[in-house]
Order: C-alpha cells, then structure tokens, then sequence
C-alpha cells in the first residue's frame, strides 16, 4: 500500500471541503492508495508521469511511484485552468 504525500494546496483545499465533498474527496484518495491506476483515471497529456481522476464536481491529479502516492492538485473540474496552472506550479515547488 502507498504512502500518501499531499501537496499544502491540495491538503488546503481538501480541508475547506463541505463535510460531504470532504469524505468522497479522501475516500477516493484511499482507493488510489490501493489502485493508483483504476480504470476512470487518464494519463495527462502534458505532464505523463501525472495522472488525473474524477469524483463528482472535482478532480484530483496525482503521480505515484512504488513507494508514495503524490497528490499535487485538487480542485473543481469546471476550473481547469486553475487546475492545470497549479499542476506547473506545484512541480517547481516539489
């Protein structure tokens, strides 16, 4: 099973989570810990060590490797500009 290594944006965003949002949001990240790759989840076409996977209005976009599962950015699927803004952004800060 992977160790789960957030992002401090990620980690903020998913606190401010309404209490619902919040379970579905951490529930999914315990999946991925278990099956990094499930079968909703799609490699991202700029950054191809990164993947992305959907629950509900939000997407999470994380990398794994045989010991952590990185979760750089989560956010609302309808910003994706944000969202992908953010994904650069966090690969400098790492």
């Amino acid at each position: 099973m992977l160790k789960i290594d957030i992002s401090r944006s990620a980690a903020k965003f998913i606190q401010k989570l309404p209490p619902k949002h919040f379970k579905q949001v951490v529930g999914t990240l315990f999946h991925l810990r278990k099956t990094p790759t499930p079968q909703d989840s799609e490699q991202l076409s700029g950054f191809p060590q990164y993947r992305r996977t959907e629950i509900g209005e939000y997407r999470i976009i994380y990398r794994f490797d045989q010991d952590t599962l990185f979760v750089a950015v989560v956010g609302k699927r309808n910003d994706d500009a944000v969202l992908y803004e953010s994904l650069g952004n966090s690969l400098f800060l790492k």
